[in-house]
Order: structure tokens, then C-alpha cells, then sequence
């Protein structure tokens, strides 16, 4: 069974129509229909038809990993399997032409190295200072110059950075999204947002968010409400502390 055939009929089963479907994901209606014939060419790439199974499964009553993993095999990977293909083939080697190396690089090359080498000798024979005597200097003069830099040395205090609780609020007033959300280490939402609700949470010190479909979410962390994170069925992770 096809992955659209697989979504054609839990939509059926679920008695929702496409139009209704349409409305629910911010999904086109013309867009739903090539998914249901097992054509995902318009959805904009892996990370976008993985977003919008996401959103359909849902509310079709499926586990989206189910519909993620029937794309994976059906068609994420129908590209590479072609320039596998190509390889296997010889179509995709590149013919290298074989380059001779004229003896007179080597040989100008050399001679070269050689002239600069005699010019940097030269040089440096000519600009080379005359030794001066180092003056004597006396053995308790050496002991407080070895001293003095220990006695004056001055231990900088270091202060460790803290976090405070933080407080997160997710609202859908544009439309469903799909969301993860993990506080302190543990995950405590995984699911559904749908147009209209509002979802609050409550940590000691993190929050790990992901969203699919941000475009229809207002965010407010520690009571200042933030810029839009992403844009329609984009894929979204964000860390709040």
C-alpha cells in the first residue's frame, strides 16, 4: 500500500473531507489531493512533506511516525537511489585526462629557490648586530626581580552564572500546529495544538520546544511575548532558559 493511499483512506475512515482537511492543516486542497495520489513533488522538499504528515496525522487518526517512516522509504530516498544508479552505470564519472609534467617546471622552480635562498643570506650577513656584553647584574637585584612578581600577583575572583525559573505560553489563535515540549529534561507534551487553545508551562531552569507549523503560534517566555519563530509548516527547535 502507497503512503496516499494509506492517508485516503484513514481520511475516509475518519469521515473527514478533503476540503475539511484542507481547513484544519493550512494545507491547499490541490496539495492534498497529489499527496493522496502518492505525489509529494509540490510539497518543497523532505522537511515540508514531513511537516504537513505530521499535521495530517493527527487528525486522521494515524501515529505520524507511521506516515513519516512510509515516506522515508517510498520517497525521501528516491534521488540517491537514482545517482546510485547513474554510478553503478559510469554515467555520473567524470573522464579525468592525464597531464604529462614538463621537465622545465622542476628545473625553473629549483633554480628559484636557490636565488632566494643566497639573496636571504646576504641579508642577513650584512644586517647582522654586533654582540654587546650583557650587563652584570647583582645577585640580590636578581632575587627581588624573581620575587616581585609573585608577591604582587592578586587572585581574581570568578562568579558563576545562575537561571531562574522559566515560564512558557504557547497560543494557536491562526491555527493547529504540532508541538514536543521537554521541561527540566522530561518530556511532559507531545500532540496537537489546535486553533483557539492556549498550553502553559513551568520550569526550574530549561525548556526545550519543537514546533511544526509555527507561523500559527504566539509565544511568550518569561511574560514577554516573542517574534514569530518560523513560517507556515516550517519545522522549528528552540531552548529557553
Amino acid at each position: 500500500m502507497t503512503l496516499g493511499t494509506t492517508i485516503r483512506d484513514a481520511r475516509e475512515a475518519s469521515r473527514i473531507s478533503i476540503a475539511a482537511l484542507s481547513e484544519a492543516t493550512s494545507i491547499r486542497i490541490g496539495l492534498l489531493t497529489e499527496m493522496e495520489a502518492n505525489n509529494f513533488i509540490h510539497c518543497g522538499g523532505d522537511t515540508y512533506a514531513r511537516g504537513h504528515l505530521r499535521n495530517i496525522a493527527v487528525l486522521i487518526g494515524l501515529d505520524p511516525q507511521i506516515l513519516i517512516d512510509l515516506y522515508n522509504d517510498q520517497h525521501a530516498v528516491e534521488s540517491q537511489r537514482f545517482q546510485d544508479s547513474l554510478v553503478d552505470n559510469n554515467v555520473m564519472q567524470v573522464p579525468r585526462e592525464k597531464k604529462s609534467l614538463s621537465w622545465k617546471v622542476p628545473a625553473v622552480a629549483s633554480v628559484a629557490i636557490l636565488l632566494v635562498i643566497a639573496v636571504v643570506q646576504i641579508v642577513m650577513t650584512n644586517q647582522s648586530p654586533s654582540p654587546v656584553a650583557a650587563p652584570k647584574v647583582s645577585a640580590s637585584a636578581s632575587a627581588s626581580a624573581q620575587v616581585t612578581p609573585a608577591a604582587t600577583a592578586v587572585a581574581t575572583p570568578v562568579t558563576a552564572a545562575t537561571h531562574g525559573p522559566v515560564s512558557l505560553v504557547i497560543a494557536a489563535p491562526r491555527g493547529n500546529s504540532y508541538i514536543d515540549i521537554i521541561v527540566d529534561g522530561k518530556e511532559v507534551e507531545k500532540g496537537s495544538i489546535f486553533q483557539g487553545e492556549t498550553k502553559t508551562y513551568k520550569g526550574s531552569a530549561v525548556i526545550s520546544v519543537y514546533f511544526s507549523n509555527p507561523a500559527g503560534l504566539d509565544v511568550t517566555f518569561n511574560g514577554k511575548l516573542l517574534a514569530p519563530l518560523g513560517g507556515q509548516n516550517e519545522e522549528v527547535r528552540r531552548t529557553f532558559r
